[in-house]
């Protein structure tokens, strides 16, 4: 039978399901990476082979001289898949510069057209000058556990520790004992050792240690392993080094340090690592990415990047527009008149005797 190419996203295995080659393929994750570093160099804002852009889906839907770059749900008909599986030789081969896809990566073009082409409005795809991640760890699709793991898989049981297939008719599985807390030591999870076909490892929260952790070693098909709030150190990082299929690891709020990130360098497949509420500092991550560039490395919530609420606009209040107060005309005010004062009787008797005195001289005249 042919070999099932397994490509473990986080999300797909936090739902308990991993992902096959007929699976749901992520743009985001599985598509945009190889659009940015194998096509829109050519295919892009700036530069558009036979009037093609594959920058974003739209654009890709609109197609160039040859029609749309794919027709959704229907890869056999896309003009994509046509170009990426040709002959080196032929001067229509994608993309016309650099090494071809690899069957991966021409498989996860189909499946993802296959299912739908679903392409986020939001991402746009831009070229990023770096080498395209790999596509992922490959496991075989026939996997029959030996009688050792099948008798681990019972005695884990019997203390209530569920280890069960991540999805119907296959072999593969998950153990989570991070419900069973505090009670999980490293006695308890000894018989780990010897099931191969695990791939999905939830330790967070028990008191597991690193002496715990060398129960790991042979564990070569891993692909996401949680030691959040362990007592897990750099020592104990040392146990699982070799675990180069590890995708996913969880490290949050253990006393690792930079030295426990050096044991992680040769993990050429991992993409999310969780350092927060650690002793690991930003040198530390830097030396780790320059040996694994396509590893996302988490230290906590950076509010500075995250947008900035824009505040409401203050409504400033309207000026309410003073009524200006035309000045009020005064009326010139009315002279009042002395009033009359009446003359008393005494007054009177002295102008009748004034009055005489004047009439005297006239009578005399008279004479």
């Amino acid at each position: 039978m042919k070999s099932l190419i397994v490509i473990v996203t986080s999300a797909a295995l936090s739902a308990g399901v991993m992902a096959a080659a007929e699976s749901k393929v992520d743009f985001v994750k599985d598509i945009q990476p190889i659009l940015q570093q194998q096509c829109v160099k050519c295919h892009g804002e700036e530069k558009q082979k036979g009037k093609m852009r594959l920058d974003s889906r739209e654009a890709a839907l609109k197609g160039g001289k040859v029609g749309p770059a794919f027709i959704v749900s229907d890869a056999e008909k896309s003009e994509m898949v046509r170009r990426i599986t040709l002959p080196k030789t032929d001067d229509d081969f994608m993309p016309s510069e650099g090494e071809p896809l690899s069957k991966a990566q021409v498989d996860l073009f189909k499946d993802w057209i296959n299912q739908g082409a679903v392409w986020p409005e939001t991402a746009l795809v831009k070229d990023s000058g770096k080498p395209a991640a790999p596509p992922g760890p490959v496991l075989p699709a026939e996997f029959k556990p030996s009688a050792g793991e099948q008798k681990a898989i019972a005695a884990l049981a019997q203390k209530g520790i569920d280890v069960r297939p991540i999805a119907a008719n296959l072999n593969w599985r998950e153990a989570n004992l991070r419900l069973h807390g505090t009670s999980v030591t490293d006695t308890v999870m000894a018989p780990l050792k010897d099931i191969q076909g695990l791939v999905d490892l939830n330790l967070a929260t028990t008191k597991v240690t690193d002496a715990g952790l060398a129960n790991l070693k042979g564990l070569q098909n891993l692909q996401r392993l949680h030691l959040e709030l362990t007592g897990v150190t750099d020592a104990g990082l040392a146990h699982v080094k070799g675990l180069t299929n590890l995708v996913y690891l969880n490290l949050y709020g253990t006393k690792v340090t930079d030295k426990g990130l050096e044991h992680l360098k040769k993990m050429g497949y991992l993409r999310n690592l969780y350092v927060w509420q650690t002793k690991v500092t930003t040198n530390g991550i830097k030396n780790l990415k320059a040996a694994l560039p396509n590893v996302d490395v988490s230290t906590g919530w950076d509010l500075s990047a995250l947008p900035k609420k824009e505040e409401p606009k203050k409504e400033e209040p309207k000026k309410e527009e003073a009524k200006k107060e035309e000045p009020k005309k005064e009326e010139p005010k009315k002279e009042e008149k002395p009033a009359e004062k009446k003359p008393d009787a005494a007054e009177k008797k002295a102008d009748e005797k004034a009055d005489k005195k004047d009439a005297e001289p006239k009578a005399a005249d008279k004479k």
